[in-house]
């Protein structure tokens, strides 16, 4: 139903009319959104726990999840054999490497560039059909734009035309452009294949390229981003919370993962390692020994020093963890004060109870008196350190990015998109988070604490709430109400000093099982706003042990777990390199990856991902542009223009004349 110019406010259609100043550009406006609701939804992306595994990253990016491969086999399978259809594929992923080796095998360079460019032209005009030409426009290259565009809206069969666009194709070539012209197809063919991108979290750790994978986020055309717990670490480091720097270190240094702190964002370990050198010079630290391989690029004194190194991390790491929870009782995480519970002169700790004895005993910075104290010098480490985190440009940008397009959870076209879980109890009620007096739960509770997450880093002129802001990050990194960590501990004492596997144990939230039970997943999409019926659930964070034969499809396909293993330490728990989902005007598609060997196999020997893809639902009728989020403001958009219309024509506003 159209609005009339006076329910919408004169003073926001006087702002509208700076945009649309006559009647004739209200119109157009109408015309040309009218018929964008009428084009089927772009295709969308959702990639999770991708864990700095930045080769892989990029390869799915460059594939579409398998998309592009899938319009080759529909459009060439009658007329290639499949390894030519699997070279199209490899030199569209990669045109720049690819094309000019191709062209040192062919007998007619020539001829093979006409064809080439025939082919892509035809898988470029296929997957314009979603778009407007006026979108297309916009992703082409300025230089050859105008020959693009003549050849992709070519009308074939139509008298002179099909001379013409031979001619085209025959010039581009005797031009010496054909393998520029092929590289901008290509490029094109990849903006098209995907309309928008979603990470359901976890882009840091474990792999070396998280740094990596943020460059080309930041470039990408459409993208949001739900953190993960590794995300909301990095972050409150950014910000210069000390105790989410120390557990940065501390995880790389346990991986062997320096690349993205050092190399990636600039950050010196130089005062850590001039203060073990004096404090840890004798201490073997063997149970840090950092998990990389035998075989890697680490000499035996390196490995010794990072060990060393480690110790001394997860030592100021402990202490500041135990002064954050002293300072926040409402955390209610009393029982992760574990230096307190440690005896020194006997070396054992005190658990529930049952007394352990500790695996290592030299704690040459910690008085027993006040254990959770920093030396003067960990203190002046930590002061560096700090210094190197909140004044790294390239980690600063990065960290801005995620706060622009990053949310605790995001709800999008009917479904609701998080990382890790809605903190439940047992009987399936959302569990409250009590704080001055008031109870959060449920999306009240995601929503607190993506303001506090938000205040931790911006609040730089009020530092009693940036600090509060900041202790919320690490509280995301690890508490057990935590919707991004989703345990009742982080047991990384446990696993360092104590034998007993029992304390290393880290229990779920009731979460990870009510996720299986329909109603649970109907209940939570009800609090978020969205219809049961017709939502589903994407998450992430624990990864589907295929292996084992768990399903990432859970509560009768109301919920789909995506996280199957990207991260290479996890496949061997997994069973394949991870699961994507694909959503595009026919329904959600699941596809399950084998691993990526790597760049230089996918460009030499053509190995891309083997997926394998399953329709996990199917929209009754093919959606539409109008039937989204995007289409319901597009919608809002020509309602306002009809009132804009409306109040030129009733002599409301008067139009103005171009100059």
């Amino acid at each position: 139903m159209k609005k009339h110019p006076q329910e919408i406010s004169l003073k926001y259609l006087q702002l509208l009319a700076e945009r649309y100043p006559s009647i004739q550009a209200a119109s157009t406006a109408i015309i040309n959104l009218s018929a964008l609701l009428k084009l089927p939804k772009g295709t969308e992306h959702f990639l999770s726990d991708i864990h700095g595994e930045h080769e892989a990253f990029a390869h799915v990016l460059r594939n579409g999840a398998g998309s592009i491969w899938r319009k080759i086999e529909e459009t060439f399978s009658n007329s290639m054999t499949k390894p030519e259809r699997r070279n199209l594929a490899t030199l569209i992923y990669y045109p720049e490497q690819k094309t000019p080796l191709m062209l040192q095998t062919v007998a007619d360079a020539d001829e093979w560039s006409r064809i080439t460019l025939v082919r892509l032209v035809q898988l470029c005009r296929l997957l314009t059909a979603k778009y407007r030409r006026r979108t297309v426009r916009n992703f082409l290259p300025q230089h050859f734009a105008e020959t693009i565009e003549e050849l992709l809206y070519d009308q074939q069969g139509v008298e002179f035309k099909e001379a013409y666009y031979q001619n085209q194709i025959d010039t581009i070539v005797s031009t010496g452009s054909a393998q520029m012209l092929i590289t901008a197809l290509a490029e094109l063919i990849q903006r098209l294949a995907v309309e928008r991108l979603h990470i359901i979290g976890d882009i840091y750790d474990r792999g070396p390229g998280a740094h990596l994978i943020l460059d080309t986020l930041t470039d990408y055309h459409q993208v949001d981003i739900q953190w993960g717990n590794h995300d909301i670490l990095w972050m409150g480091a950014a910000a210069g919370s000390d105790a989410c720097i120390a557990n940065v270190i501390r995880f790389c240094l346990r991986y062997g993962n320096m690349e993205t702190l050092e190399n990636g964002y600039g950050i010196s370990l130089l005062p850590l390692v001039s203060f073990v050198l004096d404090t840890y010079k004798d201490d073997p630290c063997e149970l840090f020994t950092p998990k990389v391989p035998k075989d890697g690029n680490f000499t035996d004194q390196e490995v010794r020093l990072m060990a060393q190194m480690h110790k001394a991390m997860a030592i100021i790491q402990f202490k500041l963890e135990s002064q954050l929870i002293k300072r926040r009782p409402h955390y209610r995480m009393d029982a992760r004060l574990l230096l307190d519970k440690i005896d020194f002169a006997r070396g054992v700790i005190t658990l529930d109870g049952t007394e352990h004895p500790l695996l290592d005993t030299h704690f040459p910075t910690i008085d027993p008196a006040q254990p959770d104290a920093l030396t003067e010098g960990e203190q002046t480490v930590m002061n560096k350190l700090m210094l190197s985190f909140t004044n790294s440009k390239k980690l600063q940008q990065h960290v801005r990015f995620l706060f622009s397009k990053g949310s605790l959870y995001l709800v999008h076209d009917g479904n609701l998109l998080f990382h890790g879980c809605i903190a439940m109890d047992d009987d399936g009620q959302f569990r409250g988070f009590d704080v001055d007096g008031q109870s959060f739960a449920g999306r009240h509770f995601l929503d607190r604490m993506d303001r506090l997450a938000r205040q931790g880093y911006f609040a730089t002129d009020n530092p009693e709430q940036k600090q509060y802001g900041m202790d919320a990050m690490w509280f995301l990194w690890c508490a057990p109400q935590s919707p991004l960590f989703g345990k009742e501990k982080m047991a990384t004492f446990e696993r360092y000093f104590i034998a007993d596997k029992a304390t290393h144990a880290e229990k779920r939230n009731p979460y990870y099982n009510l996720r299986d039970s329909e109603d649970s997943a109907r209940k939570i999409l009800a609090e978020f706003g969205l219809n049961p019926n017709t939502g589903h659930i994407i998450n992430g964070h624990v990864p589907v042990k295929v292996f084992k034969g768990e399903s990432p499809i859970k509560a009768n396909g109301k919920l789909i777990v995506i996280d199957g293993g990207f991260s290479r330490a996890y496949q061997k728990e997994t069973g394949i390199a991870g699961y994507t989902l694909i959503s595009n005007s026919r329904g959600l598609l699941l596809a399950a990856h084998q691993p990526f060997e790597s760049t230089q196999k996918a460009i030499f020997e053509e190995h891309d991902i083997d997926s394998e893809t399953e329709i996990i639902h199917t929209y009754p009728h093919r959606m539409l542009v109008g039937d989204t989020d995007r289409g319901a403001k597009i919608k809002e958009q020509i309602e306002e223009l009809h009132a804009l219309l409306n109040a030129y024509r009733e002599g409301m506003l008067k139009e103005r004349c171009p100059q």
